[in-house]
Formats: structure tokens, C-alpha cells, sequence
């Protein structure tokens, strides 16, 4: 497909290093433009003044900066566009996936083919990776444009055949999906055209010296509808509070807006509009009353809050809450392919961004890739701290065992990130638990031989709490069957054990289906005394 393609800057990373030491990030205004290095490490945010001799010229508060690169991405409104040039292959959709994670991802899928990645600007929102065999010094082998636009944008591209990857920030619907289908783009939810990649945490946040550190669901619907409008009611200092929000149209505002209020959004008017999460961050560096959400990549200098349920329940959005879903914002990054025009091309970057090889790169990127991490359950874990405090509200009963029965547990166990869920209604794993399934496999594989590994379910708070106890350790079996069934012979020299805590210790208030799901889970627990 052919697209508008900017031209090629001619600087050094060095240089573009240097103007940003001088500069810092400025709210954004109608015409500013914001220059990417596209390892994602440097940005200078300025008003575009103009494009002269493949030199960027930006109005800064220290006057007017001229940069000229080959290695930076314009992002805005007002980057200039050029000729027009096609590509290989066509990837189009989520903006947070285009701009925050597709550059890394092509620089780390050119190295892994001992290739250099040439990146430039196409139109707003577009860029091109031409890839450079021979480290850079050999011929052309391949060309991919990336369109950053949205989630919806996505399924009409593939269903139109403009592109052959689609990239989002949610699922696909059943209604997309059968357009697909009927089209012949074949079963758009099986583990060859739906693919997980990563996950993302839509954050809260404030200006880094706001003292405010944590915030209700309740709190936090109340300013953004205009009900609380200083800080003092949320605890901090006497000031206006000025509420940043993105654009009504946008994934990040519905997603965000379906969190706070469901379907009945209030008609509150925010004191400012982000064109995006840069915008977003920028606004948040210099504004000390500001408050806005944004995706886990793009927190740079702003402060991120704790989110506090309405059961009390409070997540930190850090990277391991976010691997095991239970941060209340977290969603999950896809990417998506029709089964009857996908190039070897395409299914090779397909494959590389599935890779380990490419956890790291993603890491880098700022997003959570899928990896498996370890946490300790010892003194120190908040979850220990909160099952100690509810054991104080039963007598030694049935309950009661079953509590200090986990926590005795906890201490001799580490838990793994992999957290197993189901599809609804169904003992069959969801489709990001097919993809931990391997994972899994793969990080017990170079465990030593006697690694004691327990498969510890939880439910929901529906039912008589026995019968939900019941119902957790059946669940445990179901994974570790699964997981002896896909590993074979490959996990011999590993002990697998089954426990089950019912609706013990859940990680999410059970009042909402979302909040039940994520309680339906399934653990995996290492022996603590196991090195990684």
C-alpha cells in the first residue's frame, strides 16, 4: 500500500542528546511536534517553526533549536510530509503499539537477522522500517510501515486488505471477528492470527512533588466528573486541581472513562485535552496541580498514584501486577493477522515479536513484556500483610485454618508471575493462558532436577466458602494437567503439588464481574529455596 513518506534527518544521536539536556518537555500546543530517537530514550518536544536542508527547526523557551537527524521519529500534527513510498508489509492500528513499542521492536527484529533498521517518518502517525541486510551495509530485504491510528482502525484495515498485521490495545469483538471470517480472513481468535504481545497499564498520575500517593475508585470518579475539584478533599495541599483527559474518540479515554463510570459518563469538561500519552506526560512534568492517566511506557517524569478499590484493596502499578493482571488497569497488547494474505515477510516479524528474544526489547520500549518473573511472599509481600489482618476476623475455625494454612505456605514459597484464567464459563484456558502455558515450560525446564512447584487456585466469594475451596483445588488440577500434558517428559525432574485457598486472599472486589475474574485465578508457587 503506498504512503506518504517524510524525509530521511541526518544527525546523531550524540547531538539530539546534547538539545535535550538544555530543553525541558513543554505542554503540548496546536503545532508543536515532538522528535523520537527510535531507541525511545531521547525526545525534544518544540513548536514546529519549519523543515529546511533535512533540518528540523523547533521554538523552545531558549529560542529556536535546529535539529537534523537519521535516527528520530517526528510525532504531531504539524510534521512536514514528502514523497510517497510503499512497503513490504503494512501494519496498522493501536497509537500507544505503533509509536511507544514498533520502533524498538523493528531495530531488535533487524538485528536478530544480522540487518540494520533504517527508520523514517511517513505521515503523522506513520513511520517505515526499511531493513538493511549485512548490518546495514548490504542490500534492501524488506520494508514495513506502521500506522499509528487506533484500535477500530485496525480491523478495518485488515478486513479492507490494507494491512497485513492490525495491531490493539483490546481484543477483537465477536462482531469484527465474523466480519473476518465471512470475508475469509479465516478464525481471527486462534493462536496463529491473535497473538498476545504484551501488556499495558493504563496509570494515574500527577506532578512528581504532588504528595497525594494513593486513590480511591470513588475519589478519583469524583474529580474526573468535576465533583472534587482540590486536592485538600484527597488529602494534599489546598490547590485547584486541573483534570487532564484524551479525546473522547480516543481507546485510552474510553477504556479509562468504562473503568471509572461504566456507560454512564459524566458531561464534565477537563481543564485540558492531551492529543496523546507524550502530550499527557509533558503536561504532567510541569503542571504541579495536573492529574491524567496514561499508558505504563509513557510515565517518564510524572508520579504514578495507587489505585484503592472499593473493598480496600489497593495495587501498585508496577510491572509484576500488571504480568499477573490483577492491576485493576491493566490490557492486554495484540496483534492480528488474516490467514489468507500473510507473507513470509510479515510471519517473520510475526515470529520474531513472539520470541524471548524480544521480551527484552519490549521491556526497553516501556511496556511489560510477558516473561516470567519471581516475587517473594515472605514479611515484606502486601498480600501477606492484608491475609494477617483478615485472620484477625475469625475465630479458629474452618476459614481460619485455611488462612494460616497459606500463609504458613507463603513463607517456604516465591510466586511466579504466570497467573493462569479461563475463558468464561469454561475450564478451557483463555487465550493469553495458552501462550503462559509454553512459558511456563520453558522457564521449569532449566529449573534443577527436584524443584518443588505448587498449582495453587482461588475462586471468586459466590458460593458456601467450602464449596468454593473445592472448586479452587479442582481448578489447580485442571492447569497442572494441562501443563503435564503439553510438557511431556520435559518437566520429569520437577515435583508438582496441588493446593487450593477458594475465595482466600483475593486480588480484586468481588462486586464486579471484572473483579470476580480476576479472583478466578490459578498461582504458580516455587519453592523459595529454588535459584532462577
Amino acid at each position: 500500500m503506498a504512503m506518504k513518506l517524510k524525509k530521511t534527518l541526518k544527525t546523531s544521536a550524540a547531538s539530539l542528546a546534547l538539545a535535550s539536556a538544555f530543553l525541558a518537555p513543554s505542554a503540548s500546543l496546536a503545532q508543536d511536534v515532538t522528535l523520537v530517537s527510535t531507541d525511545g530514550t531521547i525526545n525534544v518536544t518544540g513548536q514546529f517553526i519549519s523543515f529546511e536542508n533535512e533540518t528540523y527547526v523547533l521554538r523552545t523557551a531558549l529560542g529556536d533549536l535546529r535539529i537534523a537527524a537519521s535516527s528520530v521519529i517526528c510525532e504531531g500534527a504539524a510534521c512536514p510530509t514528502f514523497e510517497t513510498a510503499s512497503a513490504d508489509v503494512t501494519i496498522v492500528g493501536s497509537e500507544a503499539i505503533g509509536l511507544g513499542m514498533m520502533p524498538l521492536l523493528m531495530t531488535g527484529f533487524a538485528a536478530s537477522l544480522d540487518a540494520d533498521a533504517e527508520i523514517t517518518n511517513s505521515a503523522a502517525g506513520e513511520s517505515i522500517a526499511t531493513l538493511i541486510d549485512d548490518g546495514g551495509f548490504g542490500d534492501e530485504i524488506g520494508s514495513y510501515l506502521v500506522s499509528s491510528t487506533d484500535d477500530d482502525n485496525a480491523f478495518e484495515a485488515l478486513l479492507e486488505g490494507d494491512a497485513a498485521i492490525g495491531m490493539s490495545s483490546r481484543r477483537i469483538t465477536q462482531d469484527e471477528a465474523r466480519a473476518l471470517r465471512a470475508d475469509g480472513a479465516g478464525s481471527m481468535v486462534s493462536p496463529t492470527q491473535e497473538r498476545i504481545i504484551a501488556v499495558d497499564s493504563m496509570v494515574v498520575v500527577t506532578h512528581d512533588s504532588n504528595p497525594v500517593d494513593q486513590l480511591s475508585s470513588e475519589q478519583l470518579a469524583g474529580i474526573f466528573s468535576g465533583q472534587i475539584t482540590n486536592w485538600s478533599e484527597v488529602g494534599g495541599p489546598d490547590r485547584e486541581i486541573n483534570v487532564i483527559s484524551h479525546e473522547q474518540n480516543s481507546a485510552s479515554y474510553d477504556y479509562f472513562m468504562s473503568y471509572l463510570y461504566g456507560e454512564d459518563r459524566p458531561a464534565f469538561r477537563p481543564q485540558a485535552i492531551a492529543a496523546d500519552d507524550q502530550a499527557m506526560s509533558n503536561v504532567m512534568f510541569h503542571d504541579r496541580n495536573a492529574i491524567g492517566y496514561l499508558g505504563y511506557a509513557f510515565q517518564r517524569g510524572a508520579k504514578p498514584v495507587q489505585l484503592l478499590n472499593e473493598c480496600g484493596i489497593s495495587t501498585q502499578p508496577d510491572a509484576f501486577s500488571a504480568k499477573t493482571e490483577e492491576y485493576e488497569l491493566s490490557r492486554r497488547m495484540y496483534l492480528y493477522n488474516r490467514s489468507d494474505n500473510l507473507d513470509d515477510s510479515a510471519q517473520a516479524f510475526l515470529d520474531y515479536v513472539m520470541s524471548n528474544e524480544a521480551d527484552s526489547v519490549i521491556g526497553k520500549s516501556g511496556f511489560i513484556d510477558l516473561g516470567i518473573v519471581r516475587r517473594s511472599q515472605g514479611e515484606d509481600d502486601p498480600r501477606r500483610a492484608a491475609l494477617i489482618q483478615e485472620t484477625q476476623r475469625y475465630d479458629i475455625g474452618f476459614e481460619g485454618e485455611i488462612m494460616s494454612d497459606m500463609l504458613t505456605e507463603m513463607s517456604n514459597y516465591d510466586r511466579l508471575s504466570t497467573t493462569f484464567r479461563f475463558r468464561t464459563g469454561s475450564s478451557r484456558l483463555d487465550e493469553r493462558g495458552r501462550l503462559d502455558l509454553q512459558r511456563l515450560i520453558a522457564y521449569l525446564e532449566d529449573m534443577p532436577v527436584g524443584t518443588e512447584i505448587a498449582v495453587v487456585g482461588f475462586t471468586d466469594d459466590v458460593g458456601p466458602f467450602e464449596a468454593n475451596r473445592a472448586l479452587a483445588i479442582e481448578r489447580a488440577g485442571a492447569v497442572l494437567d494441562e501443563i503435564r500434558d503439553a510438557a511431556g517428559d520435559r518437566l520429569a525432574g520437577i515435583n508438582m503439588v496441588t493446593k487450593g485457598y477458594g475465595e482466600v486472599a483475593p486480588s480484586a472486589c468481588n462486586v464486579s464481574e471484572r473483579g470476580r475474574g480476576i479472583n478466578r485465578r490459578v498461582e504458580i508457587w516455587i519453592a523459595s529455596t529454588t535459584e532462577s
